[in-house]
Parts: C-alpha cells; structure tokens; sequence
C-alpha cells in the first residue's frame, strides 16, 4: 500500500469492535477548523464478533468457541481493513481540501483562492483586504476624531475646583453635583484662597493655609 500522507489535519472517529464497529474519519481545513466527515464503514469483522459474542453469553459451547475465533480474526484483519478505509477516506478528501503550494496545509474550498492556487493566507484576497483596510482606517479616523472632542470638552471643565464626591447626610455617590442625587441636600463646594489657592470652605472668614482674610 501507498504511503498514507495524511498526518496532522484529520480525527480517527473508528470503533474496532461492537455493533457500531467501522471506519469513520473526520477532516479539517488547517486555515479556518471547519471539519468534512467521510462516509462511515462498517467492520463486519468486529460486528460479527460482536454477535456471536452475545450469543455465547446465552448459549454457550459451540458458539462460544466461535465467538473466541471470530473475535481474533476480527483483531487481526482490523489493522488492514482500517489503512484500507483510511486509504478511501483520503481519496474522498482530496475532492474537498486543497493543499497549499507554498505553506503545505490543507484549506477547504473557502478558504482556497482559486485564481491564485494557494491559500487564503497566502494570497489574500484583494477585495477582501481592501474593505478590510478600509474599515480599519475608518475606525482608527474615528477614534481620533473622538480623542480630539474629548479634549475640547475636557478643556471646558473646571478641574481646579474640589467636588464632594459622597454625600456626608446619606452617603451616595454624587458624582460631582452640586444636590445629592439621592437625598437632595445640598453639597459644601470648597473654594479657593485668592492669594495663595489653599482649599477653604464655604463660609471660612480666614484662611487656613496663609491666614488671609477672605471677602
């Protein structure tokens, strides 16, 4: 028998023995995953066996005796039978897998780029990457754009000024409002020194840092 060149891209779904005993094999595109199963074939060898298996559980004898033989010729024709199915199953792959020239791997039919024999990933398609870039160009113009508003909206807000963040009568988070969202009070705004911008409270008649006497 041939060399089998099938190694990597493929899962061996075969049961040698029981009444479910055949030959199943499941390929895979090494671009994308996506699986094609072949045809499932029966082992008659590992079915009879099986049979004639449950039938010496009930009988016994003779029929166990042909059970013990069926059993070791099923065995020993599993290895044959199985590169045989196997050998098929990669004739029937073949019809739906291409192999790339320049990587080796195995894609399906969409990940193949028919016009150029290779693979997607190495030859990607034109269109494909246009829009592709495209879109990516919109994003990355849009974020900046984005960034650019964000600053101009940030240059309006008054970062210098403290906000009491929690409310000290029920202990919610204001967010930096002037009312409590929650309770309604309303918030200490603390202020600034004209002379030396120290913090100070509302209704301070000095300040605490410099000493000067505020209006």
């Amino acid at each position: 028998m041939s060399e089998i060149k099938f190694s990597k891209n493929f899962t061996d779904h075969s049961v040698q023995s029981g009444a479910n005993a055949g030959f199943q094999f499941e390929f895979n595109c090494e671009r994308c995953g996506d699986a094609w199963r072949a045809e499932f074939v029966p082992y008659r060898g590992g079915q009879t066996s099986s049979w004639l298996g449950k039938a010496a559980g009930m009988f016994g004898g003779i029929v166990g005796e042909a059970s013990t033989a069926a059993e070791g010729l099923a065995q020993a024709g599993y290895g044959k039978a199985h590169d045989a199915a196997f050998a098929a199953a990669i004739e029937q792959a073949r019809n739906h897998f291409h192999r790339c020239a320049r990587c080796m791997k195995f894609a399906c039919d969409t990940c193949w780029n028919q016009d150029k024999g290779l693979c997607r990933d190495c030859a990607p398609d034109a269109e494909v990457e246009i829009d592709a870039a495209r879109a990516t160009g919109e994003v990355e113009a849009a974020r900046e754009a984005a960034q650019t508003e964000g600053k101009a909206r940030g240059e309006k807000i008054d970062v210098k000024r403290e906000r009491q963040l929690v409310c000290p009568q029920c202990n919610a988070e204001t967010h930096g409002a002037k009312f409590c969202p929650d309770c309604g009070i309303k918030l200490a705004v603390l202020s600034q020194c004209p002379k030396c911008s120290a913090e100070v409270s509302p209704g301070a008649k000095f300040c605490p840092e410099c000493g000067d006497k505020l209006s």
